[in-house]
C-alpha cells in the first residue's frame, strides 16, 4: 500500500495458473493461446528475424523472452515444461 496516496495492489506480476519452474527459471503464460505461441516459437528449428526485433517498435512477449528459453540446448526442457502446463489445464 502506498503511504502517500493509499493505492493498494499486489507487488509484481499477479499469480498465474499457467506457470512452472525449470532449473533455469520460470516459464509462464496468460492463457492457452499464449502458451501455444510460446510452444511454436520454442519448437521452431529455424527462427528468422521478425518485425518485433526492428528498432523503434514496441517489443512483444516473444522478443523479450530470456536467453535460456531461446537457447536450442534448453529446447527439450522448456517444451516439457510447456507440455506439463497444457496437460494440467486439459486434465481439469
Amino acid at each position: 500500500m502506498c503511504r502517500s496516496c493509499g493505492l493498494s495492489r499486489p507487488a509484481g506480476r499477479p499469480a498465474l495458473w499457467l506457470s512452472t519452474r525449470t532449473r533455469h527459471g520460470e516459464v509462464w503464460a496468460y492463457n492457452l493461446e499464449h502458451l501455444d505461441v510460446l510452444r511454436r516459437f520454442v519448437a521452431a528449428s529455424l527462427r528468422e528475424r521478425d518485425p518485433w526485433y526492428e528498432h523503434g517498435r514496441k517489443m512483444t512477449y516473444i522478443a523479450r523472452l530470456p536467453a535460456w528459453i531461446k537457447s536450442a540446448k534448453n529446447r527439450t526442457e522448456v517444451l516439457r515444461a510447456i507440455d506439463r502446463m497444457r496437460a494440467s489445464v486439459t486434465a481439469r
